[in-house]
């Protein structure tokens, strides 16, 4: 998706952590559910969460390698099943988004001893290591292929031997990565005798070439394989391997492999079977088969359609499999099927489903499923979509849902449940309280942590000093969105202040959210209060927010259209409403899809917004990756004009006042040639505007010494010379 760097804003509602190392989970509960495992200067230890009592397991001398003059620094660890092994993530390094690769070490807690895993192969070359279910072998990735060590004799046997930068196995290319969130692509069968795993073939998909101008006299290029909007998905195909013979087999899954996606995939609650996910080309059909392990016979099992497109969601556990039930004759599935996002409990051969969190409104994503005490916890917020609590159901479907979260406690909650429901750190923020965590007992939401704990904190906070206030506006074509204000400091309603919106748009994220951060501008060198702007942001049709699958799914083939105007409409709207905004002063901003939300603007509305400052835009559809833009907009093949309306470029010869135009030379997710398409059709028009190009820095722009506090100084003076900030006097004597 296109991605708004998280050191910038706050925002996306939709953290998913599907198909993530589990090392990316961080909180590592015991089995037993009553403590959990922590990494710190001590070491590592075993917390009682009752208690709080905490028992060192291993010190950093222990943690020190033989030779080495200090402990390994602990990345991320995650303990064994049988809690008698810790393997230890260190010496990380980045892979597209994430830390993903580095080295990796196992420290067996009986014998005191500590050794590094693949140590034959390069350094930091290790991907997602895994140790077996029986604790006795480890796999993991290194250089697109899989590797088993036995943790005894510390023997490495290379699994697959085709990995190449072309043929992926055990992980998975840019697309997979970036709009799937697939990255760990290996499963250990529960009995520790099989492994199956994803193969990636990008051999026909091009290579788009970055260049690379100032880290040496010659200049070289930067391949990466990026399916373009149109262009043919790399083939992706699922096999398991014998660990006995060491011999693969192909899962037989219907369909053209060159025009299907397999993006979920894991063990069907033995080790026989496995359960996967393919979606069509354009992601409007998802169908769930099984696959015989031993024959790869793969039987359809589920089908589900939309007329726009089936989200990939939340109910596949970290550890790649889906949530099973009753035995393993049940799974838990996610549908918007009846317009609202609800979660079903389906037979194994998906001939019967009971949806258990029935009514009208959005699951907005599973917390725990407690079968032991036939309950289902889940996030949802039926009455305002800017805030998130936790909810329970029974897994019978039967009756109605119940909040556990606290009434009085209005804003954005999280929690980290415990494996047997009975405790969870729970975190509590709004705009006008920072974040606070404790740990509660379930299902009373009891606090353990007294003084220390939400109750407490929350009873003594004032509440006169948040200056963001909540609001919605209906536009003239009837759509009501909600929204956030920072009015400026000392408002005096006689006169008239610029106003800077603040956009996202499009499906990948919301910006609106009753949350701590919210309505700050981490790009503003100042207090925009205190020099006079009113911030706003507004959320659109088509966002993530919990209002339904119609509210959703309204932006489909028309990005760039409809949000465009739902925004436009909204800014008139509030230019009406509060008089004391400065209609010839209207400023926007927004990087990635808000950086393209911020261009259409300014291009589609000039009469509306009279600045705009764009970040890592894209500035047409056509350029961007397969994945995400066919499934919201469908294949330019069939409809490339809705592609070529939804692009800023197409609207650029409308420019009418002042652009500052900034991507990174470097970037990846949104290439480069945004920019340049971009900057052709200004020149082409005569269109006068400032343009930024950070040489080799990626989507995020966080590389380089200096670059973060240089973006943010030509940010601020930008806005400064051509929103200016303040009060100024009504003209020809209108009173609001």
């Amino acid at each position: 998706m296109p991605h708004i760097p998280a050191n910038r804003f706050y925002l996306i509602f939709l953290c998913l952590l599907f198909s993530f190392s589990a090392f990316t989970q961080g909180l590592q509960w015991t089995a037993d559910g009553n403590a959990y495992w922590v990494a710190d200067k001590e070491g590592i230890a075993q917390v009682d969460f009752a208690t709080n009592q905490k028992t060192i397991l291993v010190t950093p001398a222990q943690l020190t390698p033989a030779g080495a003059a200090k402990p390994l620094s602990v990345r991320s660890f995650k303990p064994s099943a049988d809690g008698k092994k810790i393997l230890i993530f260190t010496n990380t390094q980045r892979v597209w988004r994430y830390d993903t690769r580095g080295d990796y070490w196992v420290y067996d807690l009986p014998s005191a001893k500590l050794r590094q895993l693949g140590s034959s192969l390069p350094a930091a070359s290790l991907m997602f290591a895994k140790i077996s279910p029986d604790g006795l072998s480890a796999a993991y990735v290194s250089k697109h292929n899989i590797y088993l060590e036995d943790l005894a004799s510390g023997k490495i046997t290379q699994l697959t031997k085709d990995g190449t930068d072309k043929i992926i196995n055990g992980t998975f290319d840019w697309a997979y990565e970036e709009e799937f969130d697939c990255r760990d692509g290996f499963r250990w069968s529960p009995d520790s005798k099989s492994i199956a795993f994803w193969q990636i073939d990008a051999s026909d998909v091009k290579y788009f070439l970055m260049i690379n101008n100032t880290d040496s006299i010659y200049s070289y290029t930067i391949p990466v394989e990026y399916p373009k909007v149109g262009e043919s998905p790399s083939v992706c195909r699922v096999g398991v391997i014998n660990l006995k013979n060491k011999k693969t087999l192909w899962m037989n899954v219907p369909g053209d492999q060159r025009q299907h996606y397999i993006p979920r995939m894991g063990w069907a609650a033995n080790a026989t079977d496995i359960i996967l996910q393919q979606l069509d080309r354009k992601q409007q059909e998802s169908k769930i088969f099984t696959c015989k392990a031993a024959t790869g016979v793969a039987t359809q099992i589920y089908t589900e359609k939309d007329e726009a497109w089936v989200d990939v969601q939340d109910v596949w556990e970290n550890a790649g499999g889906l949530e099973w039930i009753n035995m393993g004759s049940e799974f838990i599935w996610a549908s918007e099927k009846d317009g609202w996002r609800h979660y079903y409990r389906v037979s194994r051969n998906g001939q019967r489903e009971v949806n258990i969190t029935p009514g009208d409104y959005d699951v907005i994503s599973s917390s725990l499923l407690d079968e032991a005490n036939n309950t289902f916890y889940f996030m949802a917020s039926p009455d305002n979509a800017t805030e998130r609590y936790l909810y329970r159901a029974s897994l019978n479907g039967t009756g109605k849902a119940t909040r556990i979260t606290p009434m009085d406690q209005k804003g954005t909650h999280s929690y980290q449940i415990s494996p047997n429901g009975q405790w969870a750190f729970h975190s509590f923020s709004n705009a006008g309280f920072p974040s606070v965590r404790e740990r509660i007992s379930l299902p009373d939401h009891r606090s353990l942590d007294g003084d220390d704990g939400v109750a407490a904190k929350w009873a003594k906070h004032d509440p006169g000093k948040n200056k963001v206030e909540f609001f919605q506006v209906t536009t003239s074509e009837g759509v009501t969105m909600d929204g956030w204000m920072v009015k400026p400091a000392n408002l005096d309603t006689t006169k008239k202040y610029p106003v800077v919106f603040y956009v996202y748009s499009e499906p990948a994220g919301a910006t609106v959210k009753n949350a701590w951060r919210t309505g700050s501008n981490g790009l503003y060198d100042g207090d925009m209060a205190a020099d006079g702007y009113c911030y706003i942001s507004l959320d659109n049709r088509g966002t993530p927010a919990p209002k339904g699958r119609a509210w959703r799914k309204a932006i489909y083939r028309k990005i760039g259209i409809v949000n465009i105007r739902d925004q436009a409409l909204g800014a008139q709207a509030l230019l009406k409403r509060w008089p004391w905004l400065d209609e010839n002063r209207v400023a926007v901003h927004g990087w990635s899809g808000g950086g393209s939300a911020t261009l259409n603007l300014l291009f589609q509305y000039p009469d509306t917004y009279q600045t705009g400052i764009s970040v890592a835009a894209v500035a047409d559809q056509l350029c961007y990756d397969n994945i995400y833009q066919e499934r919201y907009m469908g294949l330019p093949q069939e409809n490339k004009e809705d592609f070529v309306a939804g692009s800023p470029v197409t609207h650029a010869k409308n420019l009418k006042g002042n652009l500052l135009y900034i991507h990174g030379t470097g970037d990846d997710n949104v290439h480069f040639q945004n920019a340049e398409r971009l900057v052709n059709e200004l020149v082409k028009h005569g269109k006068l505007f400032q343009y930024m190009a950070y040489p080799n820095r990626s989507h995020g722009i966080g590389e380089g010494e200096g670059t973060s506090e240089h973006l943010k100084r030509m940010f601020t003076q930008y806005l400064q010379e051509k929103c200016p900030p303040g009060g100024r006097e009504f003209q020809l004597g209108i009173k609001p």
